[in-house]
């Protein structure tokens, strides 16, 4: 059911539409770990790498979709919080239609230039047919994607979080499940593991859009006197684009290390490949607090309830970093371990690079925290373009100092790991400086 977030104690109302969202995206990212997991001992370090290095390139191109995704809900919220039905089914119309015809451009193009896109990645010539083969399959899964993000940020603008988590526990479970049995029994290689991801995607996206035409139908339905007007459009763009640069941004810079990465050779790959995805896990949860503070605000914001805002921004920070804290240590405590579910034990050289760069980046959690807090706020209080300035200075950084600190004799591989800390420092000052100089215009 809808839940308005304009009422009740502030932090308890917020926590609890979170955390759906977090549990939610913590199952979406079995999908890539029950990859990587089953391909590392089954099939070994070449393939883990070129799956790893290809979870980079989807993360990139599916961010597309996300942003979209993510902007529209912005977009849904406020309109819910201001109480215009008329308005948010409009909305609806024209971000579905704009999100649909961005995922048939998107996925035309990708199968058009795909081996293009893996030359530029400076894929080792050992690794080239493994990740095409993965990718080829991969990326056929991208209408799920598109209907799983549009239909999860339609209901989560109601505030209903629970449904998109069923629908991916479910398909988790699901893809799990096939992953075993592609690889392990029917040794299909690294293109059974993106099959199995692949039919869980169809899964979660069919699933949830059928849920919601069942439950919403006056959201979703034909109705004569909705259209699909030039208005609409031009506002689900003016925000969905920001927030889908944003998300572009993110992963570009994130595609752009990779590529840097691979020139260091398999060890460092696998490495990395391992590390991304205890990142993904580690600061997931404050990456979904962020994602839900904004819709709460959006809402808030909507109704013009500030003085909710304030407090939801002060509980949320305080949230925030607490809880990175917390992770910070049990990763740094537990970071082989925790690399050693990737790679086998044996792959000593592997397991120390990785224990490295979890060291080094997992020490510093709370910053990205923080800094998803504020791509949330500016996204939701209509100033997406200070999310995207915010991002460009994290991530652009990260890459130059990457590229920079690696090149140097007797760092190496090592200042590619400590860009990333840095990036994350640099562009929370921003945001700290931008809102305490433009607070009375933000929150007016």
């Amino acid at each position: 059911m809808e839940k308005e977030l304009i009422k009740g104690p502030v932090m308890r109302t917020m926590i609890g539409f979170a955390i759906p969202m977090i549990l939610g995206d913590l199952l979406q990212q079995c999908y890539n770990i029950a990859d990587t997991v089953i391909v590392g001992q089954y099939l070994g370090e070449n393939a883990l790498a070129a799956v790893g290095s290809a979870f980079s390139l989807m993360t990139f191109l599916t961010s597309i979709l996300l942003g979209l995704a993510m902007g529209s809900g912005t977009v849904f919220s406020i309109r819910f919080g201001q109480k215009d039905d008329h308005g948010l089914k409009e909305g609806i119309l024209a971000s579905f239609v704009l999100l649909g015809i961005v995922t048939i451009v998107l996925n035309i193009l990708i199968y058009v230039l795909l081996d293009w896109i893996i030359q530029t990645l400076q894929t080792p010539s050992e690794l080239y047919s493994l990740m095409k083969e993965y990718l080829m399959v991969i990326f056929a899964g991208m209408i799920g994607i598109f209907l799983y993000n549009f239909f999860a940020s339609l209901l989560r603008s109601l505030g209903n979080s629970l449904v998109p988590l069923f629908f991916l526990a479910i398909s988790a479970l699901l893809n799990i499940a096939l992953d075993l049995y592609f690889v392990a029994v029917l040794a299909r290689g690294v293109a059974g593991a993106a099959e199995a991801t692949v039919i869980s995607q169809y899964v979660s996206g069919i699933g949830i859009a059928l849920y919601t035409k069942w439950k919403y139908p006056q959201l979703v339905k034909k109705d004569p006197h909705i259209h699909l007007k030039k208005q609409r459009l031009k506002e689900i763009f003016s925000f969905s684009s920001l927030t889908c640069l944003q998300q572009s941004i993110m992963n570009l810079g994130i595609l752009a290390v990779q590529g840097l990465v691979n020139s260091y050779g398999t060890t460092v790959m696998a490495a990395f490949a391992a590390g991304v995805k205890i990142d993904a896990f580690a600061y997931l949860p404050v990456q979904d607090f962020g994602n839900a503070c904004s819709i709460f605000l959006a809402q808030n914001y909507g109704a013009k309830e500030q003085e909710r805002i304030r407090k939801g921004l002060k509980g949320a920070l305080l949230t925030s970093v607490g809880f990175s804290f917390v992770v910070s240590f049990f990763v740094y405590i537990f970071a082989a371990d925790l690399i050693a579910l990737f790679i086998d034990a044996n792959q000593t050289s592997v397991i120390m690079e990785g224990v490295r760069y979890l060291h080094i980046e997992g020490s510093f959690y709370f910053m990205i925290g923080i800094l998803f807090l504020f791509y949330g706020l500016y996204r939701a209080l209509g100033k997406p373009g200070m999310s995207v300035v915010l991002t460009v200075i994290s991530l652009g950084l990260r890459v130059l100092l990457a590229y920079t600190l690696s090149g140097i004799e007797g760092i190496g591989v090592v200042g590619i790991w400590w860009s990333v800390p840095i990036g994350w420092f640099l562009a929370d000052l921003v945001g700290f400086i931008y809102y305490f100089t433009h607070r009375r215009e933000i929150l007016s």
